[in-house]
């Protein structure tokens, strides 16, 4: 027993010095490994000696081992400057031979013709001409060129490649591509909606049907990708309108037939929500006072809708007691609780959070569009308190500028530094827009055209000109309009505008108008805009030979200074088919120096209100004036007129006071409009709204001549009016019947009005 013990201890000791002797090797194995003497280059003709050691990482002097050798080879081949790479270690010095990939002299894409598809792709590609050639990279090249092309509506476009060997190791690429016929959208279809009508839908998303008055129109291109957005803006939508729990299950695109697609959104809008409870929780040292408005306007909320926007406006109320109140460090969450089947509970938590400053805020991406456009936009700067309400507020506003196809944001934090790392990566896209629209009716027939481009300069300034010709009117202009004005958040527009109005027949003159506007617009307080401009033209005034010798005083040229300004109040929904909240917008125009001095006001207000049963009510006040501050009469061109959409039944702008045959318009004038809409009839009518309204209108005031009857009296309209989206365009068409009339007031039963915009 005792020699067995024995041979085992021998044996694991002989293991152990073995292993031990082993382990030794592998330590001092380093000491002894090879020092670089000096390291040879060759094969390479374009790539200078500097730069293949300055990527290999070897150094003279540097010890190096035949397996680290593998390494350097990787590296290497990873800056795709090379297609064959040895490298040897003989008596200290390193052997480096590189076969170099050729230079790519050319690429040529066979088959586009467009200038800025062939643009767009030229910018995607990942090898460029005058760059090394790698083999690996066509395929993915492919791919990318195959998904713009999808994007850009060419979905069954077909694509391969060749490569042309040149004597001086230079290649050219050639692209060959079949673009094929468009895939367009013929239907878009909604599944499960119950709710809203599929028309209103489809004004939601950006993809919408091919129509032949489109033909300018990008957006009834089938993209796979834009099916996401259109998603996104669906889902909220429904969450704007009270649904909660509205999700949009799935979307997906079919082929119908050749080159169509037919669009589908599956949609479960659940049930209607209402806000029930809200509270606002504030650390217990905030100052009470400073959040009293934001209490009210949680108080606001009860019982009504549920709406994302509505959040969305206390979270802004947030923002500018952070920013007024110099509370830096401020994290605001909220918390939804749903309670009595369709009540919801709303917290919102303002919590102290740690303090991190902004270290560097990095761009990206940005090639066309200069970096400042992105950083105006920006709420806070690098060293400044980091504030997360801020940064996401920030992030929206740069995609609120509408020059990005995307925009990807990401905070690095450094706990040991307390600072944040801001990077921003934005992807450009085509800014540029071409529009025109037609339209016919009761009051004529119309046609518009428009031109923009919305980056000139990437500047994100937007340069355009707009063109509108009816049958008694032309109207033109040329503008810029600057959103951030010397790096501020106000904008700034300037133009020359040109317009002729022929009025001969019903009011007795025509007119001739051009000069020039320049103004700023900017929002003064939570949901408060201010827009005070400049405007500087001259006008002529033509009248006809059957005018009055008061009329026929108004004939001539005019020279007009005039400073105008907007003072607007929004607190609707949305602004597209709004169905709660309110808006009120001021207007003046005061006279800086002009031949009669009129001084013009004008006043808007609206109201909607969503009953339980689907029904929106709405009530719309109109109240304007002009007159003169001299002893001169109001020029006819800046008296009020009652317009047809504001006092349905009468023709526009033909009530009131008359000289002679022509209808004058007076120095005040006041309308009234009452509607709701009928949820529940025409049901089965997709894409159809109808509404019951009562109109009223006064218009009275002649201060040129007391010998003019004012015709004052309050008309009044009832009627039924319905919205149409027909395959030619939407169609407006109102019945009316005049309840109170003057005798010389012209009416108008039906009122109708077809059109779009492609």
């Amino acid at each position: 027993m005792f020699m067995i013990m024995l041979k085992n201890i021998i044996y694991n000791l002989y293991k152990f010095l073995i292993y031990f002797f082993l382990f030794w090797i592998y330590l001092i194995k380093p000491l002894s490994a090879d020092v670089i003497k000096d390291i040879k280059i060759s094969g390479n003709d374009r790539i200078t000696n500097e730069t293949i050691i300055l990527f290999s990482g070897l150094s003279v002097n540097q010890n190096i081992e035949t397996n680290q050798l593998n390494i350097v080879l990787k590296k290497l081949y990873e800056t795709n400057f090379f297609q064959n790479i040895s490298i040897n270690l003989d008596s200290n010095v390193v052997y480096i031979n590189v076969e170099e990939n050729p230079l790519i002299q050319s690429i040529v894409f066979d088959g586009i013709k467009s200038k800025s598809l062939l643009e767009n792709i030229q910018n995607i590609i990942s090898q460029k001409e005058k760059s090394s050639y790698v083999e690996s990279k066509i395929k993915e090249d492919q791919n990318l060129i195959i998904n713009s092309l999808r994007v850009s509506g060419y979905y069954f476009a077909e694509i391969s490649s060749k490569i042309k060997k040149n004597n001086n190791n230079t290649v050219d690429i050639i692209y060959e591509i079949k673009l094929g016929e468009k895939a367009l959208i013929k239907n878009i279809k909604f599944i499960g909606n119950k709710v809203f009508k599929d028309n209103k839908l489809r004004k939601v998303i950006v993809s919408e049907e091919a129509k032949f008055w489109k033909f300018l129109s990008t957006k009834k291109n089938i993209d796979i990708q834009r099916l996401k957005l259109d998603e996104s803006l669906l889902s909220n939508f429904y969450k704007n309108n009270g649904y909660f729990n509205a999700k949009i299950n799935s979307s997906f695109a079919q082929i119908i037939e050749d080159k169509y697609f037919e669009i589908v959104f599956n949609i479960d809008a659940g049930q209607k929500y209402y806000f029930n409870e809200l509270k606002l929780n504030i650390p217990i040292d905030y100052n009470k006072k400073d959040f009293v408005k934001l209490e009210s306007l949680l108080n606001g909320l009860k019982n009504k809708s549920y709406s994302l926007n509505r959040i969305e406006d206390i979270l802004d109320e947030v923002d500018d007691i952070v920013l007024k109140k110099n509370y830096e460090f401020v994290n605001a969450t909220y918390d939804e609780d749903i309670v009595d089947n369709n009540k919801i509970n709303l917290s919102i938590n303002l919590d102290d959070t740690k303090k991190f400053y902004i270290e560097k805020i990095n761009i990206t991406g940005n090639t066309v569009t200069s970096e400042r456009v992105i950083r105006n936009r920006l709420l806070a700067d690098e060293g400044d308190p980091y504030n997360e309400i801020l940064a996401n507020k920030s992030f929206n506003n740069i995609r609120a500028l509408r020059i990005f196809k995307n925009v990807e944001t990401k905070v690095e934090t450094s706990e040991e530094n307390k600072t944040k790392i801001i990077n921003i990566k934005v992807e450009e896209q085509p800014t540029g827009e071409i529009y025109a629209g037609a339209g016919a009716g009761t009051s004529g027939s119309s046609l518009s055209f428009g031109i923009s481009e919305n980056n000139y300069l990437g500047e994100g300034v937007k340069l355009g000109s707009e063109f509108n010709i009816t049958q008694k009117s032309i109207t033109g202009n040329i503008f810029l309009n600057d959103p951030n004005y010397k790096n501020t958040d106000r904008g700034f527009r300037r133009g020359i505008e040109r317009s002729e109005f022929d009025n001969l027949d019903s009011f007795g003159y025509k007119t001739e108008k051009t000069g020039f506007v320049f103004g700023t617009s900017y929002e003064q307080y939570n949901d408060i805009f201010f827009s005070p401009r400049f405007s500087n033209y001259y006008e002529k005034i033509s009248t006809n030979a059957k005018a009055s010798a008061a009329k026929k005083r108004q004939d001539g040229n005019y020279l007009d200074l005039v400073f105008n300004y907007d003072l607007s109040l929004n607190k609707l929904n949305q602004n597209f088919n709004p169905s709660e909240g309110y808006k009120l917008t001021l207007t003046q125009e005061l006279p800086v120096y002009t031949e009669d001095s009129t001084l013009v006001n004008k006043f808007n207000y609206s109201k909607y209100y969503e009953t339980n049963g689907g029904a929106i009510l709405s009530f719309k006040f109109f109240a304007a004036s002009a007159n003169s501050l001299s002893n001169d009469d109001a020029r006819i061109t800046k008296r009020i007129f009652i317009p047809g959409r504001k006092l349905r039944g009468f023709e526009s702008g033909k009530i009131g006071p008359k000289d002679g045959g022509d209808f004058i318009g007076g120095n005040y004038g006041t309308a009234i409009n009452f509607a709701t809409t009928l949820p529940d009839l025409f049901t089965e009518v997709q894409n159809l709204d109808l509404s019951l309204f009562y109109d009223a209108a006064d218009i009275w005031g002649v201060d040129y001549d007391n010998n003019i009857d004012e015709n004052s009296t309050i008309r009044s309209s009832t009627g039924v009016a319905l919205d149409w989206f027909t395959p030619v365009g939407p169609l407006s068409l109102s019945y009316s019947i005049p309840l109170t009339e003057k005798s010389t007031d012209i009416t108008e039963t039906i009122r109708f009005n077809i059109g779009t915009t492609f």
